[in-house]
This record gives structure tokens, C-alpha cells and sequence, in this order.
């Protein structure tokens, strides 16, 4: 493969490309001056400041607004498959850095931009990758990369016995693309069993959100052992029981989960009892919203509450709207937690800054007369890096208090 690199050369408007300057990825239409020479959408093409300083290269898209998502900041890197498959070394490297080595059987091996490989994320779930290209330009990359990392990965001794595409956002058509669901390669059955933190889970990668299991969470489930051991547990929203089921492998005494869809109670209940855990965990369909309000006109406590919502805003637009959510869920949960017992409470919207999110949550305290001590504050898994600058890469705000009545 020869260098991919066309001869275009998008030029920023003088005082613009703030976010590529301080380190990040994108740079919007409204940032371009001028563009030089012929391109197709998808290609990639040289970037130059308002002075001619050259910043590196990137894909260009006119269908979106972010015109251009940056792939090299040398000037002069070619793009070829040597330049790509470094870079896929390079994510795979870092997994192994950062992670224990029993972790690396499931986790995210590429992460987007932040593993500066733009649009295209890939898990990996046991022997299975699942892969999601939400980028134009990666489009024709994508299966060259997923063939270099089975390589990488089998020198490991990880050997891959199958690969889905997982391409089915609708943010695909702001790319100008269609959402997309299917098998890169051979079929093969897509029901694959993974262990995280001790626990046996049955993983759908057809039918599953997003690539079919939530792995940013790995390590804030794992931090929950240490305070769920012998207590009381409510985990709302639990998907496919992930919180409720490290509560109950920790010891917890007894532990209820909540999930408004009756699939999900399914696989976790299935869950449960592949990890030998149905008779402390049990699991139910309910409107979290709704049923946290009756659990307490019951008179039901709880040693610890967990909240792991889904995102309540995609958009900067709704930010709004979802702040009155976290705060009422908070509010909800807060007034079902024993005295001195804890709360977890999470937001997965990169939109609900850390900073807007801690005020939420102390205005729901307030609002119901609790007192909040800060055990930890996480984010999400190192597997999932934040790049500076790219705040669509720092998405996942994981906070544990003690929760205490006012005195």
C-alpha cells in the first residue's frame, strides 16, 4: 500500500483549530478557510495552519461537521499500512502496559481517537472481536486493521475465532453512511461466554447494546467488592446485572436488581446462576423511576444503592432536560440509603461534564436533607484512555459516598 495521503490541503482560518492545537482530534467546518485540490469525501488530506505551518494529516468529510479527523500530527507521515498497523501495535502495547494480563481476555483494544486511530473502536471478548466504525474515512480501513490486530493478538497467544461488525449507530448517517450490523469473515456462533472479576457472563455481540457488554465499568464494579461485602444491595438499571453480581460475589448479604427490561433480567438472571450467585442475587423488570418511590413508601432501606443510568442526554441540547433526570434519580436513591450506608452514582454522557454532574448530585442532597462523604471518584477503565482535549473520549463519571442524615 502506497501512501493514502492525497494531494489536498485543508488550511485552518487564522486564531482556529483550538482543539487539534491543545492536543485533540477534530476540527470543524466552521474552523476551514480554504480547501486545495480535487478529494473524495473519506480521503485523506493534509492539514496546514492559517500561516502555512503544516499540523498533519487527517480524513475529510463535507457531510459532517467534523470536517476533518486528524490521524498524524508529523508532517511528512505517511499513511500506508506500516504507518497503520503501528498504530494498532501501538493501542495493543498499551493494553498490556496498563492491565493486568487476566484482563486483557476481555477488554476494549481500540478506542477511537484516543488510540488516534479515528471512528473505530474494537473489543475484544474472549476470542471474539467485535468492531464499530462510525467514521467515513475508516470505512475502507477497517478490515485491513482488524486482520493486522488478529496478528498482533495471535503472536500473543490470543488467537481470534471470529469477527462482527457492530456498526449500527445512527450517527453513521452524519457521516453519510447507513448503520450496519454483519460479519466480517467466516460465521461463527456469536454467543460468547467471558469471566470479568470472577463472574461468568453469557455475551450477545449480535443483539447486545452497543458491542454487546459495557467493559468501561471493569474496574468501579471491582471497586464496589470492598463496600458491598455483607450488605444490603439495590442495583438500579442493571443491565445484565453487572453491579448486582460483583455485590454478590464480594458477599453481599442479599442484593435486588432492577431493570426496566424484561431481556436484561434475563441474561442476568442466566448470569447469576452461571456464577453460582441466584440464591443472594435476584433480579426483576421495573420502571426504576417509578419503583424507587414506592420501595420507600414501603418503609425499604438499603446498605447500598447503585446507580448506573443510561445516558440521559446525547446531545448538548439536552443537557437540560438530563440534568433534571440525574437530579431526580439521585434525589430517589439518596432517600432509599440507610444512614452511614453508600451510593454509587454514575453518568455515561460525555455532555454531563464532571463538574455539572457533582452539582446535580449535590443539589439531589440537599434536596433531601443527606450528607454526602466522598469515598472515591473514578472514570472509566484504562482501556478506554481519555485524551486531553478530546472530550468526547472522557465520557464516564463514577463517584461512591457515604450517606449520612443531617445532624
Amino acid at each position: 500500500m502506497s501512501d493514502l495521503i492525497k494531494n489536498v490541503v485543508v488550511t485552518l482560518k487564522k486564531g482556529e483549530g483550538r482543539t487539534i492545537k491543545a492536543g485533540g482530534a477534530w476540527i470543524y467546518d466552521n474552523e476551514i478557510d480554504t480547501i486545495t485540490g480535487t478529494f473524495t469525501n473519506g480521503d485523506i488530506v493534509r492539514v496546514h495552519d492559517f500561516d502555512g505551518y503544516p499540523m498533519g494529516a487527517g480524513f475529510i468529510n463535507q457531510n459532517s461537521k467534523i470536517r476533518v479527523r486528524m490521524l498524524t500530527r508529523k508532517d511528512g507521515q505517511a499513511i500506508n499500512e506500516a504507518f497503520l498497523r503501528s498504530r494498532v501495535q501501538a493501542a495493543w502495547d498499551y493494553r498490556k502496559t496498563v492491565m493486568p494480563a487476566a484482563d486483557l481476555n476481555c477488554c476494549r483494544v481500540i478506542f477511537g481517537e484516543a488510540d488516534w486511530l479515528p471512528g473505530l473502536t474494537v473489543d475484544k471478548y474472549d476470542d471474539v472481536l467485535v468492531v464499530e466504525c462510525l467514521a467515513l474515512g475508516m470505512e475502507p480501513l477497517k478490515v485491513l486493521l482488524v486482520d493486522a490486530l488478529k496478528e498482533i493478538l495471535a503472536t500473543d497467544g490470543y488467537k481470534i475465532r471470529g469477527v462482527y461488525e457492530r456498526s449500527d449507530a445512527p450517527v453513521r448517517k452524519k457521516e453519510g453512511l447507513q448503520p450496519y450490523k454483519g460479519f466480517i469473515g467466516d460465521e461463527f456462533d456469536t454467543n460468547v461466554e467471558i469471566v470479568e472479576n470472577g463472574i461468568h457472563y453469557m455475551v450477545d455481540v449480535v443483539n447486545g447494546q452497543k458491542t454487546g457488554f459495557f467493559l468501561d465499568q471493569k474496574y468501579n464494579r471491582l471497586a464496589m467488592h470492598r463496600i458491598c461485602k455483607g450488605k444490603k444491595v439495590l442495583d438500579c438499571f442493571t443491565h445484565m446485572g453487572t453491579f448486582a453480581l460483583n455485590a454478590g460475589i464480594a458477599g453481599a448479604s442479599s442484593v435486588e436488581g432492577l431493570d426496566i427490561s424484561e431481556f436484561a433480567v434475563a441474561q442476568a438472571t442466566e448470569n447469576a446462576r452461571r456464577s453460582n450467585l441466584s440464591d443472594t442475587v435476584k433480579f426483576r423488570a421495573a420502571n426504576v423511576l417509578d419503583e424507587l418511590p414506592k420501595l420507600y413508601e414501603q418503609g425499604e432501606s438499603y446498605d447500598v444503592v447503585i446507580l448506573d443510568p443510561p445516558a440521559f442526554t446525547k446531545s448538548r441540547e439536552a443537557t437540560k432536560n438530563a440534568i433534571k433526570g440525574y437530579r431526580e434519580i439521585n434525589m430517589k436513591g439518596l432517600k432509599l440509603v440507610r444512614d452511614g450506608g453508600y451510593l454509587a452514582t454514575c453518568s455515561c454522557s460525555h455532555f454531563m461534564t464532571q463538574e455539572l454532574f457533582t452539582e446535580v448530585i449535590g443539589q439531589a442532597a440537599k434536596a433531601v436533607h443527606k450528607r454526602l462523604r466522598q469515598v472515591e471518584f473514578r472514570t472509566q477503565a484504562c482501556d478506554h484512555p481519555i485524551l486531553w482535549a478530546a472530550d468526547e473520549s472522557y465520557y464516564l463519571k463514577f463517584y461512591i459516598f457515604q450517606v449520612c442524615e443531617e445532624k
